[in-house]
């Protein structure tokens, strides 16, 4: 009796042991269907084996082969076992990251490429059953086994029986797309002298492991270079992955590779796309019909037979993080798995992340560099420091950017104001007892929506009318305190009655489509007064756009996590960029308290490579990221009590591990979370540091057994391995 070791979905770190019945065949990296307890769960195939530790008559048959989703191949295979090993997570659940929603039913339609010709696997089925074929399957076999394979129409034209043959033949992976029929036909993009030696060096034949930073400037012209870079693996007859850090990015980037590359079969793949379109781009991807695969972190996962290049756009970005379910960072994956396909890979950042900065001046990263704008009339912006607190101030906009945005008024161009926090106002307060509204399930303030009168949470989505009176004195004098994107956009209808003002955020943009809409008119000119929050921060690019006001900056710096002032550089230098892109040239004003602080310094001759300097030495003097190596353990349960017994005695036993390795790990006491109560659990972390990555990843799996070992149910906890986030 054959058993198959399969892994399942589920947060368990094992693999389950089922028979295979007479009948079914499959091979490692099939997917297929078993039932555990009473669900019935799609799994992966990892071997097949002659016997197991479990009793015969206790193991379950497989159900079901699932035959319209080609098996998971060997690289994804591996890329799973290292997203499980490195992050600490369960294998099945890391394979499940590898395919696409199984759905029952007919398999999705893909889209076919030009041309195909038979693969390996088909020369072996279907050549040998030649002649047994009729005289139209026969004649459309040996046009497959050319080297220049046969077209897609004049496949069709064989008949019904041939074109149903040919859909089997898809399925089974017996032929693919003729990359040299169906390559790119465009021309490479035209680049300056900068572009062209980021290109040269990036991308060299024979193509192999090169990971390359490509830091550029706002407006440099990065995507440039990713495009043409694109091009000229996809020549190839390769495949190309882009990653992007946002799903509103998504439509515009791939409005300009319709442009630069039209004849580029092109797909993206994203969470909020519907589970039909997403099992159809997915299979498209794993024939090999799509050229660029475009997508968030999720497509870093997405199976390319012929993958020859991934490029990781804005990969400072910290949306690459996932942090629920599988806690992986989609940068790193993509850096491991072209190490495994032995393929370039192309991170691009106006500010990259420290770690790959470090990288880079350490020399294990090819450090490209585009210091100016490619439009040689666009220059950078120029930043101006004003008061936040000074005479003139009306709704938290200062004077002096009051009189800039009537300037740019006058002479019929765009402002963007941005601010990063939506609704009216982040608190409510009585002004007679000092009653604040607050959360009744996190540790947190209720934010003022004035546009449906309510109060939100932004942490756990709780919802409360906006309160008439004070609920504890009576008091009808509640102070909104504070500015959010409503706010400032009421204010500026106010000040500016005669401008078209748009507030782009999350609440204005829930509706599918909706933010397309907006963009549109943004470029048309039918708008003159922006107000946004980091949706519009980054790949936008309106030309009208001539000032860029920044309100609400300082309030990073009370930050308690250590990478706050980083994300702030590279946010303000982000949004910074979105002024003065076409020939007008741009101005920022950044309302500040501390005019002095040397971010704000850095942020005004745009030297990223300055105050990066100086991050990297205070955090090599405090003993942080990249100079050591973290990962946090966070627990939950409804009450306080449980979680921070089940965290003590965590601790405890993480500290025997380490003294039992002599590891030079340091384990710090259980402490609250940074919202020490969110959704109604009560929230607590410990943390593990090392200078040396594997002496941390040698104690994790150790620390994790023991964890498992406590059976602490009233508790939930997870290991968050370089986490981004203490909150």
């Amino acid at each position: 009796m054959a058993i198959v070791r399969v892994a399942l979905p589920v947060a368990a770190h094992q693999l389950f042991d089922y028979w295979l019945p007479d009948g079914l065949a499959l091979d490692a990296g099939s997917v297929l269907v078993v039932r555990l307890g009473r669900r019935r769960l799609h799994g992966v195939a990892v071997e097949i084996v002659e016997s197991s530790e479990i009793a015969p008559e206790r193991l379950m048959p497989i159900d079901e082969v699932v035959s319209d989703v080609p098996p998971v191949p060997d690289d994804l295979r591996e890329l799973a076992g290292f997203v499980s090993t490195y992050y600490q997570e369960p294998i099945g659940l890391c394979l499940a990251q590898m395919l696409p929603p199984l759905a029952q039913g007919s398999a999705s339609r893909t889209p076919l490429a030009r041309a195909y010709r038979l693969t390996t696997s088909g020369q072996s089925a279907l050549v040998a059953k030649e002649a047994q074929s009729g005289t139209a399957l026969a004649a459309a076999i040996v046009m497959l086994r050319t080297a220049e394979g046969v077209a897609t129409d004049e496949l069709r034209k064989q008949g019904a029986g041939v074109w149903r043959a040919f859909a089997r033949w898809r399925r089974e992976g017996w032929v693919e797309p003729l990359a040299e029929m169906a390559g790119a036909e465009a021309a490479t993009p035209a680049l300056n002298p900068d572009q062209r030696a980021a290109l040269d060096a990036a991308v060299v034949e024979p193509l192999a492991f090169r990971p390359s930073l490509l830091q550029g400037v706002t407006g440099s012209g990065k995507t440039e270079v990713y495009l043409a870079a694109a091009a000229r693996v996809i020549d190839t007859g390769r495949q190309v992955l882009l990653l992007v850090p946002e799903i509103n990015l998504t439509p515009q980037l791939e409005q300009r590779i319709a442009a630069a590359l039209p004849a580029v079969r092109v797909a993206s793949l994203h969470s909020r796309l519907g589970a039909t379109e997403r099992r159809t781009r997915w299979l498209a991807a794993a024939r090999g019909e799509t050229e660029l695969l475009v997508g968030t972190r999720l497509a870093v996962f997405a199976p390319l037979p012929r993958l020859g290049l991934i490029v990781v756009d804005e990969e400072h970005d910290a949306s690459f993080k996932q942090q629920d379910g599988v806690r992986y960072h989609a940068r790193d994956v993509a850096i491991f798995r072209a190490q495994l396909r032995s393929v370039p890979i192309v991170l691009g950042s106006a500010t990259p992340s420290l770690e790959s900065f470090a990288q880079a001046k350490r020399g294990r990263y090819l450090w490209l560099k585009l210091p100016k704008r490619a439009t040689a009339h666009s220059a950078l912006p120029a930043v101006r420091l004003v008061p936040t607190r000074e005479p003139g101030n009306i709704e938290g906009i200062a004077l002096a950017l009051q009189q800039a945005i009537a300037d740019r008024l006058a002479k019929r161009e765009q402002s963007l104001l941005f601010i990063n926090r939506r609704g009216f106002a982040p608190s409510l307060l009585c002004a007679a007892c000092g009653w604040k509204a607050m959360c009744p399930r996190c540790s947190a303030r209720l934010v003022v929506h004035r546009d449906d009168a309510m109060l939100r949470c932004h942490h756990c989505g709780h919802a409360a009318v906006l309160p008439a009176g004070c609920p504890d004195c009576g008091n009808q004098d509640l102070l909104p305190l504070g500015f959010g994107t409503q706010r400032l956009e009421r204010a500026l209808i106010g000040l500016f009655p005669g401008a078209r003002v748009l507030r782009v955020d999350r609440d204005s943009t829930r509706r599918r489509g909706s933010f397309g809409v907006m963009r549109d008119a943004i470029s048309a000119g039918e708008v003159d007064i922006l107000v946004g929050t980091q949706m519009l921060a980054k790949g936008h690019d309106f030309p009208r756009l001539t000032l860029v006001g920044v309100l609400g900056a300082d309030n990073a710096l009370y930050s308690a996590e250590f990478r706050a002032t980083e994300r702030l550089f590279a946010l303000l230098e982000q949004v910074a960029g979105r002024a003065g892109r076409g020939a007008r040239a741009g101005e920022v004003l950044v309302q500040t308290d501390f005019p002095d602080h040397p971010l704000y310094k850095a942020l005004i001759g745009h030297d990223y490579e300055r105050y990066a300097e100086a991050l990297l030495a205070e955090r090599r003097s405090l003993d942080l990221p990249p100079f050591a190596h973290l990962a946090l353990l966070a627990a939950e349960a409804k009450t306080q009590g449980p979680m921070m017994s089940f965290l003590a005695a965590a601790a405890e036993r993480g500290r025997a591990v380490i003294a039992a390795q002599a590891s030079p790990c340091e384990l710090y006491p259980p402490v609250p979370a940074g919202l020490a109560r969110r959704a109604g659990m009560e929230r607590g972390q410990v943390l593990v540091q090392s200078d040396d990555r594997r002496s941390l990843q040698a104690f994790l799996p150790f620390w994790r057994a023991e964890l498992e070992q406590l059976g602490e149910r009233r508790v939930r906890w997870s290991i968050d391995v370089d986490p981004l986030s203490f909150a």
